[in-house]
């Protein structure tokens, strides 16, 4: 055992020590509502949880929110960074269901499907830091009806702001630990508590890599006002972020074991890539003693036999062992203003509006495309650019027994998608930097602008029963998405819409006792069609798209749930089981026969089905003392074989299991927070994940320890010290980066991240 993990693992038993004194009121005595830093959706006819700041801000300050809900039952999240912010790495499915299939929400403002290349929205660690988050709340199954979002077939996870407390003051972290990491983060807070309040943060963190060479950082701003008029309330928000983040390499099972997990890109060493460049871009035009204008059977610049193929240094197999450098550069601004507001005595209104820029791009070194220099690579870079706009609104009157909802929302997005080729100055010196946007392209292989606009209504009806709550209504949407080039190449123009007005959901919950309830419901959900160049109908040519753009259905999905709730002082959690039927799944395979020349397209390709059984709960123990557990196992499974247009087979893929879908996933902890000193140890554990849709390539099962110590000095100052994979577990933490193969291995995986420290200083003035 590594001194540094023995010395944590013994401050934390001695965390646990009782103190002869204290300077805050044990948390043994808080309310159980404030206690609880999970809450099992009482009342709700789905199934729901909530997860409050106080998980979020146990974690390592700047921490993806996300990662806080990794501990639910059946949410899958994966990273290869400690904090789960790298972009190109995060990942999160819910009941096998991928991250473009899910739903996101920032205080209502949609966030599209929060994927790397995000043609509709914004990741959530742009939108917030993570000291400003109030609750996350995820529904595994569908989100309620009033969502902001047309892709969650699978589950909703919505986030939200803390309100301004009203009192004058300021808070103060500062954070250090492993690999150089520091962060900062500052916030003031104005207002009183009945009257205009707010606060402005600003946040700056930064890292190295803990491989290879590079740095990753982010500048985060947040402001937040609450104006009250009489009885209404209008609040505002704005946001902005700038980060910059250097990339680890995509490896495969066989590059781990052939190059070593610690095998990265080649920056800073410009001339080993180079070298690598040099050798997958030789040919054979000359001879190789004496130069003639003549073949010699050997390659031009590394001397090797034509005959025997190209050979590189080391274990190194091919140039896609490892790039020089490649990147992720992206600036948001996000502003939104919202109002609340009484219509008499039994009715209210909610109206927002909000506006998003994005402007950001992936860099990657190619040694596919020299640069007209002479230089055997370039970079290339997919940029982006985004205008969203949108409003969303709803009324919530009450009529006996019933609360009736009716709401709608529009967004207009237009989005901006383009592949350029930028050079290297020469062989000796880049000329330039992976964390600033290139200038001057040479090359622009495509460029798209993409209009798409959606409505969408919901209209839900709660009627309480007393005993008995039964909840009804439906959503329906209609979006259309719009291309048109502007550097055509071979990607396509036209227009595509997915239209669904009727998409109905139906639950009840029964009260047991006063502890104990019973729920149980039905919904279908229907998902929108992706506008960009790189994913969805539009990443075919011509011909491909007007193949399909008439007869392609979008993706939908039937999912059934039942489960119990409990929930008294001592004991609160869920046991649950549901049953999910995903039709018309999208892949993209051939159209028509080999002989007939078709391009790949997207297609209808069959379903899946799901079933499994959830359960999750928190036992306070007394004296400051808690656990919690959660388990889910998940059964999913692909119904259909998929075939080409012409009915030829394509993959045997009927019955297997659905990639990226662990069958067991099981989480613990063991908390003590006595009010002045607190600890947490937990534990996380994943079965194997397949990453080729014919299960013949996977990554195994891990277990995963993560432990956080800390001591309040007084109410307003405290150190935390938080440890990641603590015990040093070598293990592969994303897999799809690259996405998934029909069969074999594959670059598609990432290293998780090592064993990692980090110390943190609050304060409040």
């Amino acid at each position: 055992m590594r001194p540094a993990t023995a010395l944590l693992l013994a401050s934390t038993m001695l965390a646990a020590t009782p103190a002869f004194a204290q300077t805050a009121a044990p948390a043994a005595d808080a309310a159980p509502d404030e206690a609880t830093i999970v809450v099992f959706g009482r009342g709700e006819t789905r199934q729901v949880q909530e997860i409050k700041a106080q998980e979020i801000v146990v974690l390592t300050p700047g921490t993806n929110p996300l990662k806080a809900i990794e501990k639910l039952p059946s949410v899958n999240f994966q990273s290869a960074d400690p904090f789960g912010n790298y972009e190109w790495s995060q990942r999160v499915t819910i009941r096998s269901f991928n991250q473009n299939q899910l739903g996101f929400t920032f205080d209502g403002i949609p966030l599209g499907d929060m994927s790397y290349g995000n043609h509709n929205g914004l990741h959530i660690t742009r939108a917030i830091s993570s000291e400003n988050i109030g609750s996350v709340r995820v529904s595994q199954g569908a989100g309620s009806l009033g969502t902001q979002a047309t892709g969650n077939l699978g589950g909703t996870v919505e986030t939200f702001s803390a309100d301004p407390t009203g009192e004058m003051g300021a808070q103060g972290n500062l954070t250090y630990g492993s690999n150089d990491t520091v962060r900062a983060f500052a916030r003031l807070n104005l207002g009183t508590r009945d009257g205009v309040r707010g606060y402005v943060s600003y946040g700056y963190g930064s890292t190295d890599k803990y491989k290879g060479q590079g740095k990753q950082d982010q500048h985060m701003g947040n402001a937040k006002v609450i104006v009250p008029i009489g009885e209404a309330k209008i609040d505002g928000w704005l946001s902005y972020s700038d980060r910059r983040e250097q990339d680890y390499q995509d490896m495969s099972m066989g590059m781990i074991n052939r190059l070593g997990w610690d095998w990265d890109n080649t920056f800073p060493d410009y001339a080993r890539a180079i070298d690598y460049a040099s050798r997958l871009n030789d040919v054979d035009l000359v001879s190789n003693s004496g130069g003639s204008p003549f073949p010699d059977g050997r390659f031009d610049y590394s001397g090797a036999s034509v005959a025997t193929g190209q050979t590189y240094p080391g274990n190194v197999t091919s140039a896609d062992d490892a790039y020089y450098d490649a990147a992720g550069l992206r600036k948001d601004w996000l502003g939104a203003i919202g109002l609340n507001t009484p219509l008499g005595e039994k009715a209210t209104l909610n109206l927002k509006g909000y506006y998003h820029n994005n402007s950001g791009m992936g860099l990657w070194a190619t040694p596919y495309v020299p640069s007209p220099n002479g230089v055997p690579m370039s970079v290339r870079t997919t940029e982006y650019k985004m205008d969203r706009i949108g409003a969303f609104g709803s009324v919530d009157f009450t009529i006996g027994s019933q609360n009736l909802n009716v709401g709608a929302w529009y967004e207009n997005n237009k989005f901006n998608q383009a592949r350029r080729f930028y050079a290297f100055s020469s062989r000796t010196e880049p000329g330039l930097s992976f964390r600033d946007y290139p200038k001057n392209p040479f090359f622009t292989q495509w460029e798209f602008d993409f209009t798409t606009d959606t409505f969408q209504y919901h209209v839900q009806d709660k009627i309480d029963l007393g005993m008995v709550t039964i909840n009804l209504g439906w959503k329906g949407f209609s979006v259309t998405n719009k291309a048109e080039a502007v550097v055509q190449a071979s990607f396509p123009q036209g227009k595509i819409k997915a239209q669904d007005w009727f998409q109905p959901t139906a639950g009840f919950v029964v009260k047991v006792s006063p502890d104990a309830e019973v729920f149980g419901g039905f919904s279908q959900s229907t998902r929108a069609f992706a506008s960009a160049t790189t994913t969805g109908p539009f990443s075919t040519n011509q011909a491909g798209f007007d193949a399909i753009r008439n007869n392609l259905k979008p993706e939908e999905s039937d999912t059934y749930e039942l489960g119990l709730r409990y929930n008294t002082p001592v004991f609160n959690g869920t046991l649950g089981a549901y049953l999910v039927n995903f039709r018309n799944r999208l892949l993209a395979v051939q159209v028509g026969s080999a002989i007939q020349g078709n391009p790949s397209a997207l297609q209808n390709v069959g379903g899946v089905r799901a079933v499994g059984v959830e359960a999750a709960g928190n036992l306070t123990l007394g004296s400051g003392f808690s656990l919690y557990a959660s388990y889910s196992y998940t059964d999913a499974t692909y119904r259909d074989d998929v075939v080409n247009g012409n009915g030829d087979l394509v993959a045997a893929i009927k019955d297997k299991t659905v990639v990226d879908s662990p069958k067991h996933m099981a989480r613990g902890e063991f908390n003590f927070d006595d009010g002045q000193r607190f600890f947490r140890v937990g534990l996380n554990y994943m079965s194997r994940r397949y990453y080729s849709y014919t299960n013949d390539a996977s990554v195994p099962g891990r277990l995963i320890v993560d432990a956080s110590l800390g001591y309040r000095f007084t109410d307003k100052v405290e150190v935390q010290l938080n440890a990641t994979n603590l015990f040093d577990k070598r293990y592969v933490g994303t897999i799809g980066s690259g996405g998934f193969g029909n069969s074999g291995d594959a670059q598609t995986l990432l290293v998780g991240a090592p064993q990692q420290f980090f110390a943190t200083l609050k304060a409040d003035f």
